[in-house]
């Protein structure tokens, strides 16, 4: 299965780390929705958007490229990375996906090394994470993705 996954990672590369555990498993193509580059997601059978989380949803330019470039009827699954669990995260990004007829086959969340904003003071929340089981629970998503 041929798989795009469309990403925004900073800070400290939380993201980038479990979609690297991710790309280990398959045919996966990442591609940073911070560069400018002509995008074919056409091609591709499964289509993934990842995001740390910034003030409860998926970071801005994941969720405007989703809405520019997804095509009508894919097969999606979304991935983000987090300081605190708190339900909701993935609303809009669904939204999207739900817009355009797309299949959600499933979503991953682990705890990501955050020092943003006022968790700066108290030297960030989460330290160490993502770790070796957080990135074993990644590959084994993937995995359970690549088998629908």
């Amino acid at each position: 299965m041929k798989t795009a996954i469309c990403y925004y990672s900073r800070h400290h590369g939380n993201t980038r780390k479990v979609l690297e555990a991710m790309a280990g498993e398959g045919e996966v193509d990442l591609i940073d929705v911070t560069t400018r580059q002509t995008v074919r997601l056409e091609e591709y059978d499964c289509i993934g958007f990842a995001s740390g989380i910034y003030f409860g949803k998926f970071q801005t330019s994941v969720l405007q490229f989703a809405q520019q470039y997804l095509p009508e009827r894919k097969n999606v699954f979304f991935v983000s990375t987090y300081g605190m669990l708190s339900p909701g995260y993935t609303k809009t990004i669904k939204q999207i996906a739900e817009e355009k007829h797309c299949l959600v086959l499933g979503e991953f969340g682990c705890k990501g090394f955050d020092t943003y904003g006022p968790f700066k003071l108290v030297g960030g929340i989460a330290k160490g994470h993502p770790d070796a089981q957080d990135l074993e629970k990644a590959r084994m998503f993937y995995q359970e993705i690549q088998a629908q």
